[in-house]
């Protein structure tokens, strides 16, 4: 009997090896679970793909804005030019349908915390302290170290490196309005337009 009790387990081991089956591997999906599962995938690939062009539309936007002169609360054009936060705020409502608030520093408050300027994705705001306090200017991140925004009197919305020595020393952080998945899909776009599909 003790010789039994030996032995079972290493007789369950070859019955189960030879059969192919093993007790740590998952049972085949049924049919209707894998299709459900397909579904599912798809649904939010479809998802990603439609926010990524939304991204994109907001960036194309914010870029349709390049060389408007900065006006001290401006909100576009129409109003002589813009300040930091209302182009931001322009170009989130016009992209994105989203109705943010009219000062940097109320953008602070809003989506999800970025680390750091490492892990910056085109879309997120990037938030500075230019005037001695914090929040008191807000960009948009577009990709590959650069943003846009409404720099100051007497100039014009413009592109700039975000770690050049003025603007690195004066990041305040970032916060990510779009979801990660969704906003690193653009980098490459953004690097080569010509890889763009419309």
């Amino acid at each position: 009997m003790h010789m039994a009790r030996r032995i079972l387990p290493f007789a369950i081991a070859l019955v189960t090896a030879s059969s192919g089956v093993w007790a740590d591997e998952p049972p085949a999906a049924a049919p209707a679970e894998a299709s459900l599962f397909q579904r599912a995938a798809s649904s939010a690939q479809a998802a990603v793909s439609s926010t990524t062009s939304q991204i994109s539309a907001m960036l194309d936007r914010s870029m349709s804005f390049l060389g408007t002169r900065y006006q001290f609360g401006g909100n576009g054009p129409a109003a002589g030019g813009f300040d930091c936060s209302g182009l931001v705020k322009k170009v989130f409502g016009d992209a994105l349908g989203v109705n943010l608030p009219r000062t940097a520093v109320e953008m602070a408050k809003l989506g999800d915390r970025v680390n750091g300027m490492q892990d910056l994705k085109p879309g997120d705001l990037v938030f500075f302290n230019t005037m001695r306090r914090a929040f008191s200017h807000v960009g948009i991140y577009v990709g590959d170290n650069r943003f846009i925004h409404a720099p100051s009197k007497g100039s014009v919305v413009r592109v700039e490196e975000i770690n050049s020595e003025y603007w690195n020393k004066r990041f305040n952080g970032a916060r990510r309005l779009v979801p990660e998945a969704q906003a690193s899909d653009l980098t490459p776009l953004l690097r080569d337009p010509a890889n763009r599909s419309d």
